[in-house]
């Protein structure tokens, strides 16, 4: 019993590190002419694929499961691998991956809404005082006093990926616990693909990229380096590991833990990218994450009883929607 707790935080801090190097190896395609939206489906496109045996010998005999789940399935592979990808490799064309990822993280404050408004539970002081530290370390991570490059457009994906993280944390522990988690990141990656890659044929969405040569931590490697870490660290291991992980503890519990990711993602932008933002950003940045914490701490306080997880047994009498209220 106590080991799946740990388990989770384990699970929580492996999708952290991995996800976290997603932007570091965005920036290499993006900058040697790839546009965020081939990027990403690329990277969940190959993920699909090399989960897609696992995911169809972990159904066997299960498929009514995921007929009953395809809406669920289908709207985490939108809001959680679509929006989410591509406003933030959009949003690092723009601004330093630390700081498009604090924007991103300002979702968790959305999952405080939706849980407040979904479930009836007001905001307490702890909630308060942490979204107010979170929106003025948001005014010192944009720079409004103007004392480095302020990218408007960049700031507005940030904030988009923001809404997509939220759809992510809200969703990934909803579904049907006896969905295996390899087939819920499988598909969810599948649909998030197809999804860009249609309307990308159509015109409405930008689709190139380039085969050669691109510039990864200082140095010129093949377009393959940055596609097979996007793929395989920050996609397969990181949806794996966080689906998993928010399973055992629920979104409060994972997300908060989650909040490991800006750290890790500052701490490979410097090593790899020689990127950080300005001392007055990383203040900023230090008020958000402080602001959230105390948010996610405020939550964690909440009745045992409003904290389902989505691997334990549901009453009989519980209607079909409440299964799960969290989840990463």
């Amino acid at each position: 019993m106590h080991s799946r707790p740990a388990a989770g935080v384990g699970l929580a801090l492996l999708a952290a590190f991995t996800f976290a190097t997603s932007g570091t190896f965005a920036r290499s395609l993006v900058e040697a002419g790839w546009s965020a939206e081939s990027a990403v489906i690329a990277r969940v496109g190959v993920a699909a694929l090399v989960l897609a045996i696992p995911a169809l010998l972990s159904l066997r005999g299960k498929w009514h499961v995921l007929r009953s789940n395809a809406t669920a399935i289908g709207l985490f592979g939108l809001l959680g691998v679509a929006l989410a990808q591509v406003c933030f490799f959009n949003a690092v064309r723009y601004l330093p991956v630390g700081v498009a990822l604090l924007l991103e993280y300002l979702g968790i404050i959305l999952v405080v809404v939706w849980m407040w408004l979904r479930h009836a539970q007001p905001p307490r002081r702890l909630t308060v005082a942490g979204s107010v530290a979170a929106l003025a370390g948001l005014a010192f991570v944009l720079d409004l006093a103007g004392t480095a490059d302020f990218h408007p457009v960049g700031v507005l994906w940030g904030l988009g990926a923001a809404f997509g993280l939220a759809g992510y944390f809200v969703l990934a522990g909803q579904v049907d616990p006896r969905l295996p988690s390899v087939a819920m990141a499988s598909g969810g990656m599948a649909v998030g693909a197809a999804v860009l890659l249609l309307v990308g044929l159509t015109g409405l969405l930008p689709l190139h990229a380039t085969f050669g040569e691109v510039t990864f931590a200082g140095q010129p490697t093949s377009w393959l380096v940055p596609i097979a870490g996007l793929s395989l660290v920050a996609a397969v291991i990181a949806y794996l590991a966080g689906i998993a992980g928010s399973r055992i503890l629920g979104p409060r519990l994972s997300s908060f833990v989650g909040l490991a990711e800006v750290l890790f993602a500052v701490l490979i932008a410097w090593l790899f990218l020689d990127e950080l933002p300005t001392g007055w950003q990383l203040f900023g940045g230090t008020l958000i994450v402080a602001g959230v914490a105390l948010v996610r701490l405020d939550e964690l306080r909440r009745p045992a009883a409003l904290d389902v997880p989505a691997s334990r047994p549901v009453p009989a009498t519980s209607a079909r929607p409440e299964v799960a209220v969290d989840g990463r």
